[in-house]
């Protein structure tokens, strides 16, 4: 298959349980759950997502005939010096839109530890060595197990609390960014305070600002 890309770069990983270790992203392109175009977000299942995965315009973005030249195209970006496993993250949109069992494998060969951030609506590939699951709305989910689990608050739609019945190893809720972004942070404070369960993430590379 093609691989549709938006943007490839090197940074530190800025949320959850992997929060500031070195990786490079690969943002593909396209979303099941909205198109990424203002003038349709009020008709999206999610309507605050602020991320942009339209089109293949971004760094080092473009389309990708195979999955070695995709692996190969990331694995340039992983810098020279020595230390630590080499750690991709596929990211969206909505990355298993496009993930498959050959391009897992090729990144392997390259020696990735491969990572994938989706909201879990569409069955995972095998091979994948760390799924965070990002539940959105009133999406139903497909993945119901993995590494992490982290919702972004406040959802009304969403009942974390059925939420720890699934078997994943970290749990986490992250404040919404926007203008209410303080309250929801709150938010989420409050919750980690009375259920010890779950683990508060921030976007901390918005904070010291890198990508």
């Amino acid at each position: 298959m093609t691989y549709a890309v938006k943007e490839i770069f090197y940074t530190l990983q800025g949320e959850g349980a992997n929060a500031g270790r070195a990786a490079v992203f690969c943002r593909f392109a396209g979303c099941n759950l909205w198109s990424g175009r203002e003038a349709d977000r009020a008709q999206a299942v999610c309507k605050f997502c602020d991320t942009d995965f339209v089109g293949t315009d971004g760094t080092l973005g473009g389309k990708f005939a195979t999955p070695i030249a995709l692996a190969e195209q990331i694995a340039a970006q992983w810098p020279a010096a020595r230390g630590g496993r080499r750690l991709v993250v596929l990211t969206g949109g909505e990355p298993l839109l496009q993930v498959d069992v050959p391009l897992i494998d090729a990144l392997h060969a390259q020696g990735f530890e491969i990572a994938v951030e989706t909201n879990g609506t569409i069955e995972a590939p095998p091979g994948l060595d760390w799924i965070c699951v990002s539940p959105k709305s009133t999406a139903p989910l497909r993945v119901l197990a993995g590494s992490e689990l982290k919702v972004v608050v406040p959802q009304p739609e969403i009942d974390l609390l059925a939420l720890e019945s699934l078997p994943f190893d970290h749990y986490f809720v992250q404040p919404m960014d926007g203008p209410q972004q303080a309250a929801n942070t709150q938010w989420a404070i409050d919750w980690c305070m009375q259920h010890p369960g779950w683990r508060l993430s921030v976007q901390s590379h918005k904070v010291i600002g890198i990508r």
